[in-house]
């Protein structure tokens, strides 16, 4: 039989599908402006949808099973990681883009990609890099993913990098706010990001902030009692409380979390919707073109969205054991990155060949970005522990 005959999806299918049900502001794969390097089209997939695959499959997604979302890796297995973290936000972001009739498949890329230029040891490690590099730019992990996908990932022959669509690459720098540099000068940072772009940005929020909620309170870094200050959580709390007894707080937590993500989407969805029908948002070139942000919250949720935040910076990410964890990681990378500068024979020799293609302390960065957190204080413990051997013999 032919394949046609057997009833099988190939990607013109799939690309009509797209055109029937998705709304005219959204991005369709079949008009994408195409890829850096010229490629044949794959039978039955769509380009976001190779894209997808092209980030799953890369290396720096693999690694970000080990890198901190707020907890470093050993302090147990049963928090977030950038990887988990990243799951989550495109199971958000899928949702919200079905509803919206966005693209799903572009949402779910960006957001498996959002985190991928992340150093180790999360935040902190970014601003000790961001330091490190003030006289060669400094650093920002968006713009480190976009060098990841375009220049540092090494599996094909045809080209450097993952070579994704123009789409892809668009959103993962403009997935938050960035000043002008020549890296992203193709991107047209003048104009306004693509509605799936936007929502990936408010799924990572909701995400990351009732997620790393969740994690508090199982490490008991925040108690229950902390929570009468948080609107959004007293809110959920009483909706579901009725149906739990003591015996089953962990499963209050849990019901309770997922009710208040609910509340955000829900919120977040039907605001946006909002928007786009009192702005008269019709087709890409208006949303490109829009001079406000088109997804929000309302301006109620948004407060509580806000209170959460605060709270969570407060409580949370200014503990004394967070931070502890925080310096710690600061130290690691700062002794990493001036001893590699100091001496660059320590990098492994394919690192090496980097120099000259670009500055030293960029294919520092470059290497260190690359690394775990496991790998990070295995190497750090290494170079810097006097007893630690290098060769066993």
């Amino acid at each position: 039989m032919k394949p046609a005959e057997l009833g099988l999806a190939f990607r013109e299918e799939l690309e009509d599908h797209e055109n029937k049900i998705l709304a005219g502001y959204s991005v369709f794969s079949s008009r994408s402006r195409g890829r850096k390097y010229s490629e044949k089209e794959h039978s039955y997939r769509t380009a976001f949808q190779r894209d997808r695959d092209r980030i799953i499959h890369s290396s720096a997604f693999r690694r970000l099973e080990y890198k901190t979302q707020v907890f470093i890796y050993h302090e147990g297995d049963y928090y977030r990681t950038r990887l988990t973290h990243s799951l989550e936000t495109a199971q958000i972001a899928r949702t919200a883009a079905r509803v919206l009739k966005l693209n799903e498949d572009l949402c779910e890329v960006l957001a498996l990609a959002h985190d991928i230029g992340h150093p180790p040891f999360g935040h902190s490690g970014e601003q000790v890099m961001n330091h490190l590099l003030k006289e060669e730019g400094g650093f920002n992990h968006n713009l480190q993913g976009l060098r990841i996908v375009e220049v540092l990932e090494d599996r094909y022959p045809q080209f450097p990098g993952l070579n994704l669509t123009f789409e892809v690459r668009e959103g993962i720098v403009k997935h938050t706010l960035l000043p002008f540099c020549v890296e992203i000068q193709e991107y047209e940072i003048e104009k306004a990001p693509t509605l799936e772009t936007l929502v990936v940005d408010k799924s990572d929020e909701i995400a990351y902030s009732n997620h790393d909620l969740d994690d508090a309170l199982r490490s008991r870094m925040i108690e229950l009692g902390d929570l009468k200050e948080v609107s959004l959580w007293n809110r959920c709390c009483r909706q579901v409380k009725d149906d739990f007894t003591d015996g089953h707080i962990r499963s209050l937590i849990h019901e309770t979390i997922k009710t208040m993500i609910n509340a955000e989407m829900g919120d977040l969805i039907q605001t946006t919707a909002e928007n786009l029908e009192r702005l008269k948002i019709k087709t890409l070139e208006d949303v490109r073109n829009a001079k406000t942000s088109l997804v929000q919250f309302s301006e109620e949720m948004g407060k509580m969205h806000e209170e959460l935040r605060l709270f969570l910076k407060e409580k949370l990410y200014r503990h004394y054991k967070v931070i502890q964890m925080n310096e710690k990681g600061k130290r690691i990378v700062h002794d990493l990155f001036n001893t590699y500068v100091d001496v660059p024979e320590q990098l492994p020799p394919h690192i090496q060949k980097r120099i000259g293609s670009s500055s030293l302390k960029r294919v520092v960065c470059d290497y260190i970005v690359g690394m775990t957190d496991h790998f990070a204080l295995n190497e750090h413990k290494r170079l810097f522990d006097p007893d630690e051997r290098f060769l066993t013999l």
